[in-house]
């Protein structure tokens, strides 16, 4: 099988091409550059330090030559793709748009289902290189049932699974990847890089998708307005809502005998709320912009969910509304962000899931 492997330049990806070329495969690597040199990027790429580990930042061309001396040490051939100006319009779009809203995006989920599994292989494909599918490092498996209908599983270490970051792609992208990670540890991945010699074995994972001050990406002007409690006594003031994400603890600019937890961000009023944990737990939540994997047979029903990637899924009721759900945990759960993404599970199995639009 002809297959196209998204590289990053880190192990995962790297140890993915491996693989699959000692399994026989005729591989093809790619890269994807996002960074680019328009608008806020334009005005920083000279201003800020290279710190490799995030996804996005000037030191790009490190990290694709990085995957491009992999490709040779593997020895396949290897391409780079601009997606800059896909990624600006999408990704970073919808991240000043949530933030300057005062939610809590998750820019990873979206360059996934819109970039990296859309415009990254349909570049490859316009550009004359022929793939049977396209596949990644991440650590997640896609199978497909007796009735033809493509599904996607948990990876097998709960501590690396990035089911989360994958619930928006649609049935034709399952259908056309491969994910071989899936039934692997991490600690696997980087024994068998080093057992193979290639350099990256022991490189870092990154943790975030921007190592900078995320108001260099905002580009906005600060506009100050109150922190206040629940009753709406003003306890301080701030520099800008999109300063601040639901639960946040340090840095809330407010002196206390007791810690306080940002509770809500009001983008109308430009007010950051904030109180003691206990009111900082709520346990039902509210969804739309709903991707199904696995379209529910029923309006109520039982399920797993997340609220972030790091979170192990936890046991909920599910309501479907129309073109929304409803999700009451059995247990309160803290800091549930509007913006944020919500997973449902059955099991191993992702059944889909929905942006989080209010908190009950």
């Amino acid at each position: 099988m002809k297959i196209l492997v998204g590289m990053s330049g880190g192990v995962d990806s790297s140890v993915t091409a491996l693989l699959l070329k000692q399994q026989g495969h005729e591989v093809i690597g790619a890269t994807m550059a996002i960074w680019g040199d328009r608008g806020v990027k334009e005005q920083l790429k000279d201003k800020l330090p290279k710190r490799h580990g995030a996804c996005f930042g000037p030191d790009e061309k490190e990290d694709i030559e990085g995957a491009r001396k992999i490709a040779e040490e593997i020895g396949i051939p290897f391409y780079v793709f601009d997606c800059a100006k896909q990624y600006e319009e999408i990704v970073l779009d919808n991240f000043k748009k949530e933030y300057l809203s005062g939610h809590t995006p998750n820019p990873c989920i979206w360059c996934n289902s819109l970039i990296k599994f859309d415009v990254l292989p349909r570049l490859a494909k316009a550009n004359g290189i022929d793939f049977d599918k396209f596949a990644t490092g991440h650590y997640a498996g896609v199978n497909v049932r007796e009735d033809g209908r493509y599904i996607l599983r948990r990876g097998l270490n709960p501590q690396k699974d990035q089911s989360y970051f994958l619930y928006r792609l649609k049935q034709e992208q399952l259908a056309n990847i491969y994910l071989p990670l899936g039934d692997k540890t991490k600690e696997e991945i980087r024994e068998i890089a080093t057992a193979n010699g290639l350099s990256v074995a022991e490189k870092p994972d990154s943790q975030d998708f921007y190592y900078g001050d995320y108001n260099e990406l905002l580009g906005v002007e600060e506009k100050e307005g109150n922190i206040v409690n629940l009753d709406g006594k003003i306890l301080g003031t701030h520099k800008g809502i999109w300063n601040y994400t639901i639960g946040q603890r340090k840095g809330v600019g407010v002196s206390s005998t007791e810690p306080l937890y940002v509770l809500e961000l009001r983008k109308d009023t430009n007010e950051v709320v904030i109180g003691p944990k206990d009111k900082a737990m709520k346990d039902t939540l509210k969804a739309s912009d709903l991707n199904w994997i696995i379209e529910p047979s029923q309006n109520e029903f039982r399920a797993q969910a997340k609220i972030r990637s790091t979170q192990q899924p936890v046991d909920v009721s599910v309501k479907v509304e129309g073109e929304n759900i409803e999700v009451k945990f059995d247990d309160m759960q803290k800091s549930i962000a509007i913006g944020q993404s919500v997973v449902l599970y059955d099991n191993d199995l992702v059944l889909g899931g929905g942006v989080i639009t209010e908190v009950l």
